[in-house]
């Protein structure tokens, strides 16, 4: 993995060398083994680089061998191999990244289209004087960019474009969207001039400023063909295994997280299989009797793998917030970014790459809410004047310790499905976000349109057309690569999500049980006990934890004077849900977890002369 920057200036003015140093060296944590830079009168590009293939060559800015066109690839090509056997190019490294340039170089967009694997990179094409950039299928590498009148800018991370912008001003809609998912939807950021490319996007940038898009791959609509339940084990197997052998490719050790869940358990235990042994595995947890690291440590065992259990405890994780803030270039959207930041760090010490089970429950329906999609649809129908205040009578009358049931009852508040679907991961209902607001609260960005497709395939495409790249994989490569650690995630090889869209929804969801055919594979190597055990997820006892010193400080935060929370939102409303939570009167934790991630995260962008690396 690696980090990438470029400028092109449209004005005739030369990009600054010392600038674009600049900018290459804010992301030295995601390419700590080499720095480099290029520039080239109004062009200019950067590369800071994590060696995993071709580590003694390879290294970049990269030229073709006709000195036409350079690229900065941050990623990796899996396949590269095969795929640079089918070209005539007389290759001089034996990396990816120059098949990359060569698949580019001979066809395009149907060369990248070859790729499998996780990427984003940009070229310059020195006859054509165009620049392109490509981001991978599914986003698990981020890819952002500054277009203005006088110049375009991209870059792996956000915070490489803040010194272009002047001044840091917050994008509303963006903020409006956090505030509803706990994630900003591609193009959108929160941060006002900087947007993000679409998954499987390509972007052209011409000498003079016009800026085209074109799309080369999109989340595949379900189209569920006939099969047995036999066939569909057999070939989400075979899937696996393809896409797990391929995720081992690098000349550098390569180890797995591992919670004790069924999917990354199947993960680690295939890709053990595969790699012959020897394998390193990471689990997390906060020092809990019900965390999940002990199932980890048995699988450990069946496995054989060189297991390391890392516990993170309060002090630590309240001072790794600002620091994991400014690597995320977004507030902390869920507690467990800091345990996979925790995991990644330990496993630095032994390996660069890192395989994880991310994406099984947006193919699969793995999550508890899509046993309720069709129900949740019929009453999205209801009148909102008639389903609004039916949602929030029955959510203040819910018991604190009914958690699911108060999503529920947010999620009914969304307006049409699309929004209603997205609001399962909302921290505020419409109507908490009205009074936090008031009545100048910022418009939500259009929702994507819904396929014809019955409401658990619409949940699900939903799901991985958005949540999944916009705070799943964001959080994966933020906090991994914070520890210059790659992530890699075996269940989002697009053949895999392919073969999902054409799986029966009986195969994904079988009465009360999720991720069906994903089970069934485990089952072949792991036990009932693994396999059938209830989901749980990272248990961070964040309500115990603001009712103590965390709360404490999270008081002071939002409730100083000149802070975000006090500029942006309604005072009243902010202590009440401090008073109510602290008081045990209510649960406040994931909505409390926001407004403090938001003040952080402000504070971070607003004073970025402070280090944070």
């Amino acid at each position: 993995m690696c980090g990438v920057v470029g400028v092109v200036r449209f004005d005739g003015a030369p990009v600054d060398p010392e600038a674009l140093a600049a900018m290459t060296q804010t992301l030295r944590h995601r390419g700590p083994d080499d720095l480099r830079t290029w520039t080239d009168g109004s062009v200019g590009l950067g590369h800071t680089r994590l060696s995993i293939i071709d580590v003694a060559g390879s290294a970049q800015p990269l030229w073709s061998a006709d000195r036409s066109q350079v690229i900065v690839f941050n990623g990796e090509a899996f396949n590269y191999r095969e795929v640079r056997a089918a070209y005539d190019y007389p290759f001089r490294t034996q990396g990816d990244t120059e098949v990359v340039l060569a698949a580019h170089l001979r066809e395009g967009e149907r060369g990248i289209a070859r790729l499998r694997g996780q990427f984003a990179f940009g070229v310059w094409d020195t006859r054509a004087r165009e620049l392109h950039l490509y981001r991978d299928r599914l986003g698990v590498l981020p890819l952002y960019y500054v277009h203005t009148p006088a110049f375009f800018a991209f870059a792996s991370e956000l915070k490489a474009l803040l010194p272009l912008l002047g001044s840091v001003r917050v994008d509303q809609q963006g903020l409006a969207a956090y505030l509803a998912q706990r994630a900003v939807p591609a193009p959108l950021t929160l941060v006002e001039g900087v947007r993000k490319v679409l998954p499987g996007h390509h972007l052209t940038v011409t000498a003079n400023g016009r800026l085209t898009a074109s799309r080369y791959w999109s989340v595949p609509v379900p189209e569920p063909r006939p099969m047995t339940d036999a066939e569909a084990v057999a070939l989400t197997r075979a899937a696996l295994d393809a896409s797990i052998g391929e995720s081992l490719v690098a000349d550098v050790p390569v180890g797995s997280l591992l919670s004790g869940g069924v999917d990354s358990s199947l993960i680690a235990t295939l890709a053990s299989r595969a790699a012959g042994g020897g394998l390193r595995t990471y689990a997390a947890g906060f020092g809990q009797p019900d965390d999940e690291t002990s199932h980890a440590e048995f699988v450990a065992g069946l496995i054989g793998s060189d297991h390391t259990t890392v516990v993170v405890r309060p002090k630590e994780f309240s001072d790794l917030i600002p620091k994991l803030t400014w690597h995320r270039d977004a507030p902390l959207s869920e507690p467990a970014d800091v345990a996979v930041h925790r995991l990644a760090a330990t496993a630095r010490h032994d390996v660069k790459v890192l395989l994880s089970g991310e994406g099984s429950d947006e193919l699969f329906a793995g999550y508890p809410k899509y046993r309720l999609a069709t129900a949740f649809d019929l009453a999205l129908r209801l009148p909102a004047g008639l389903r609004t205040p039916l949602a929030g009578t029955a959510r203040r009358w819910l018991p604190e310790r009914a958690h699911r049931a108060g999503v529920l009852t947010r999620a009914l508040e969304a307006d049409g499905r699309a929004d209603g679907y997205a609001a399962w991961f909302s921290p505020f209902s419409r109507t908490e976000r009205g009074a936090l607001t008031g009545a100048d609260a910022p418009s939500m960005p259009p929702s994507p349109p819904l396929p014809d497709v019955p409401p658990l395939e619409q949940m699900l495409y939903l799901d991985q057309h958005s949540w999944l790249s916009d705070n799943l994989l964001e959080r994966g490569d933020r906090m991994c690569l914070a520890a210059s650690v790659e992530l890699r995630p075996p269940f989002l090889d697009h053949r895999v999500v392919e073969l999902a869209a054409q799986l029966p929804a009986r195969v994904k969801l079988r009465g009360r049980t999720g991720k069906w055919v994903v089970k069934q594979v485990a089952s072949e190597v792991l036990p009932d006990r693994i396999v059938h055990r209830p989901k749980s997820g990272f248990k961070v006892p964040l309500d115990r934890w603001f009712r103590g010193d965390f709360g404490a400080e999270a008081h002071d935060r939002l409730t100083a004077p000149g802070s975000f929370a006090r500029e942006m939102f309604d005072a009243a409303a902010v202590a009440r849900l401090l008073g109510e939570h602290r008081s045990g009167r209510r649960n406040h934790d994931i909505r409390l977890w926001t407004l403090l991630g938001l003040e952080i995260w402000h504070d971070v962008v607003a004073t970025p002369s402070v280090s944070r690396s």
